[in-house]
C-alpha cells in the first residue's frame, strides 16, 4: 500500500459533548473518515484508553465496517500500564481485536515506554509477546510509542533490535527541548536504522496559535496569501514529515476543517525549503524567548544536591509551560523518578554557589512547585 505521510490520530475527534470525551461524535467521524479516504490516505491509530476506551469501537464504527481491510491501515497499542502479569497481554490483545473488530494489526505498539514502564514490561514479557503476534499474523509490524529521554530510547533500542519501527513526539519546538529531546530521540531512532512515527507535531495545538510576533513573520513570509497550506499547522506538519527517517506523521483531528486542510497540505507533500526551515527557525526563537529560566543543563546543581532534586529537566518543563501553557504531569512523574521533588528542596543554596548561570534556583523551584504539586 503507497502511504502518503499524513495518519488519522483518534484521540481527538469531534464530541457531542465537549466536556466528556467519552461521547465522540461518530456521524462527524465518519464524515471526516470519508473524506480522508477519498483524498488517498489510509492510516488510522487508535489506543486502548482513548476517549475513555471508546476509540477503538468508534474507529469499528466509522471505518472498519464501512470500507474494506485492505483500503485502510490500522495502528493499535497495549495498554502497558494496566499490565500486572503476563497473561493480560492476550487478554487485552484479544479484547482489541473485538473492539476494533478485525483479525490483525498493521502496526502494533507497546503503549508509552519510558524508563518506569519499561522496567514492568521487560518482566512480563511484553516484547516477547508482539514478537509473537507478529510470528503468528495478528499484527504486521511491532513497534512501541515512547516518551522519556534519548539515553533510555537508546536502551531499549538496542535490548530490542526486533521493533519494526518507533513513534515519537517530534514537533520543531521539542526539537532542542532539554525536557523533550526530540531532535537526539529522533537522531537515537535512525542510528538504530528504526524508521519513526510522530505524534504531536503541533504539540496539542501550541503551534496552531502562535503568539503576534511569530504570526507577523509566518504572514510576511507567505504573504498572507491564505492558501490552505499555509498555515501554522501545516508549517508543523510538513516540518515533521520533512524528516528523511520519518515514515508517518500523525495528526489528532476534531473536525473537518482541519482535516480539509491537513489532507490539501499532504495530499502533495512538498518537504520545506531551505528559506521555510528559516522561518521555523524564527519562530522557534520567538517562542523560546518567553522562557523565564536560562537554565542550559549543565547538571553543575545535581551534583551537589543533597536532595538529588532533577533540577535542569524541571526547570525544562518550567520553560515548557511559558512557553505553551501546557503542562506535562506524565514528565514531571517520569523526571521525578529516583529523584526528589521540587518541594523537597531544603534551600541550603550549593546548587545556585555551583551554577555558571547564576539562576535563582531555590525561588524557581518553589515556582515550579506551586505549578506541578499543588491542586487547581
Amino acid at each position: 500500500m503507497n502511504m502518503k505521510k499524513l495518519g488519522f490520530g483518534t484521540m481527538r475527534l469531534p464530541r457531542l459533548d465537549p466536556d466528556d470525551p467519552a461521547t465522540i461524535d461518530l456521524e462527524q467521524f465518519k464524515k471526516m473518515a470519508d473524506m480522508f479516504m477519498e483524498r488517498g490516505f489510509c492510516y488510522y491509530d487508535t489506543a486502548y484508553p482513548y476517549h475513555q476506551e471508546h476509540s477503538e469501537d468508534a474507529v469499528k464504527e466509522a471505518v472498519v465496517k464501512r470500507f474494506p481491510r485492505d483500503s485502510f491501515l490500522l495502528a493499535d497499542k497495549m495498554p502497558i500500564l494496566r499490565v500486572t502479569k503476563t497473561e493480560d497481554y492476550r487478554m487485552y490483545f484479544d479484547e482489541q481485536l473485538r473492539r476494533c473488530g478485525v483479525d490483525y494489526f498493521d502496526y502494533y505498539l507497546l503503549h508509552n515506554l519510558g524508563r518506569d514502564r519499561y522496567i514492568n514490561t521487560e518482566k512480563f514479557g511484553g516484547f516477547p509477546f508482539i514478537e509473537k503476534l507478529k510470528k503468528e499474523g495478528y499484527v504486521r509490524n511491532i513497534g512501541f510509542s515512547f516518551h522519556d529521554d534519548a539515553q533510555t530510547l537508546d536502551r531499549i533500542l538496542t535490548d530490542h533490535p526486533e521493533v519494526d519501527f518507533v513513534q515519537l513526539q517530534i514537533n520543531y519546538l521539542d526539537w532542542e527541548s532539554i525536557a523533550i529531546e526530540s531532535g537526539r530521540c529522533y537522531e537515537t531512532a535512525k542510528r538504530h536504522g528504526k524508521p519513526v512515527t510522530v505524534m504531536e507535531p503541533v504539540k496539542g495545538g501550541a503551534l496552531v496559535k502562535l503568539p503576534d510576533a511569530a504570526i507577523a513573520l509566518f504572514n510576511d513570509f507567505y504573504g498572507s496569501s491564505g492558501e490552505t497550506y499555509h498555515t501554522p499547522a501545516s508549517l508543523a506538519i510538513r516540518y515533521a514529515a520533512s524528516l528523511d527517517n520519518v515514515q508517518m506523521v500523525l495528526s489528532g483531528m476534531s473536525s473537518i476543517d482541519q482535516l480539509d486542510n491537513n489532507t490539501a497540505v499532504m495530499k502533495e507533500f512538498m518537504p520545506l525549503s531551505e528559506a521555510e526551515k528559516k522561518l521555523v527557525a524564527d519562530i522557534t526563537q520567538i517562542l523560546n524567548s518567553t522562557e523565564t529560566i536560562p537554565c542550559t543543563s549543565c547538571r553543575y546543581c545535581m551534583e551537589v544536591c543533597p536532595k538529588n532534586i532533577n533540577i535542569p529537566e524541571y526547570f525544562g518543563l518550567f520553560n515548557m509551560h511559558a512557553v505553551t501553557g501546557n503542562k506535562s504531569n506524565m514528565y514531571y512523574e517520569r523526571f521525578s523518578m529516583n529523584h526528589g521533588k521540587a518541594s523537597e528542596c531544603i534551600k541550603c543554596g550549593l546548587c545556585e554557589k555551583n551554577c555558571p548561570q547564576h539562576i535563582h534556583i531555590r525561588e524557581n523551584l518553589e515556582k515550579f512547585a506551586t505549578l506541578y504539586e499543588q491542586e487547581g
